[in-house]
């Protein structure tokens, strides 16, 4: 028999199977959406990804057998956030992913069923999304990442490591409930550090550079970098500058004390992830949204960049380096 006989046998039939196997088959491939906040090819969270992806495959979830997933990458422009979140809930998927409150609010506005599950979100209740921590009551639940309270942390780190500093700008997001939110944490705890703080609203590489160059025209400056989509894509530029002028700075994270900043205060987003898989997987067999608990970070890590403190002259205090979760040589 011919190879192009063959094909059209096996085509043959499967059009023929009877109804209740091919709707059972349909049935057994389940659909996860993906919406991502950062760009695509920021290595540190395409790695997130994976391992949101590899515990989902513990759990017997596999990739092209029996579920699917589509993926979409806002890398902090709010128009495309807007367009993916919209392309998504118009898939119907079983469950969407999402990453970043720049990418949820867009997300929930465009679905009210499809069940959602947030990771680095600061504030969910105040944005909207859920009605309770405990009791989300709708079709959104997931995982913060911080606390607004947490926010004076990074102003008490940044005194700590570099003393000296007296004027502390904010790059902050103004676009989101959580960048003012995290600014006004920071502001309300300066007295106590006998510090001026400003706010840096992040918007595209040209601005934040204009405005970084002119905060340090003027002696004694440092850095917070708050949580944001657009911080996350323009994370080397913003250290660049840290660096050129040197400022001692202190970020959200660890993603930017590997990639070079100073100081990092936060829960691992990567964690977040994992931990997501397990909400994921209950959506999957049938669980919902609303009866599962939004939960905190379970460790806040401490990572220090001694190479940066070198170049920037610093000498960490000895009580600060045995207090780091990780040491970056």
């Amino acid at each position: 028999m011919k190879r192009r006989e063959v094909i059209t046998l096996i085509g043959g039939a499967a059009a023929a199977w009877p109804l209740p196997l091919s709707a059972q088959q349909a049935d057994h491939v389940r659909r996860v959406g993906v919406l991502m906040g950062q760009a695509a090819n920021d290595l540190y969270y395409k790695s997130a990804l994976a391992a949101f992806m590899q515990l989902l495959g513990q759990s017997g979830w596999i990739e092209g057998r029996n579920v699917r997933f589509d993926a979409r990458w806002g890398a902090g422009n709010a128009d495309d956030i807007r367009k993916y979140a919209t392309e998504l809930a118009a898939l119907a998927p079983d469950v969407i992913l999402v990453s970043g409150s720049a990418s949820v609010g867009p997300l929930i506005q465009a679905t009210r069923t499809v069940p959602i599950v947030f990771t680095l979100v600061p504030d969910p209740v105040g944005a909207g999304y859920v009605d309770n921590l405990a009791r989300p009551g709708r079709n959104a639940t997931g995982f913060t990442n911080f606390e607004y309270g947490q926010s004076g942390k990074w102003l008490e780190l940044l005194k700590e490591i570099a003393p000296n500093v007296k004027r502390v700008a904010v790059l902050r997001d103004a676009a989101l409930a959580a960048g003012s939110g995290q600014f006004g944490a920071i502001q309300a705890v300066t007295p106590s550090f006998g510090v001026e703080v400003s706010p840096i609203d992040v918007t595209d590489a040209s601005e934040i550079e204009r405005a970084v160059a002119a905060f340090a025209r003027s002696l004694n400056g440092g850095l917070i970098v708050t949580q944001s989509a657009l911080a996350l894509v323009h994370r080397e530029l913003i250290i660049a500058l840290a660096a050129r002028y040197k400022l001692p700075a202190v970020y959200i994270n660890r993603v930017w004390a590997v990639t070079g900043g100073l100081i990092s205060y936060g829960a691992d987003p990567t964690d977040q992830f994992r931990r997501a898989a397990a909400y994921v997987d209950r959506i999957l067999k049938g669980e919902k949204p609303a009866d599962l608990p939004v939960q905190a970070p379970v460790k806040y890590e401490l990572v220090i960049n001694l190479k940066t403190a070198k170049a920037l002259g610093l000498d960490v205090p000895p009580t600060l380096l045995a207090r780091a979760d990780e040491v970056i040589e």
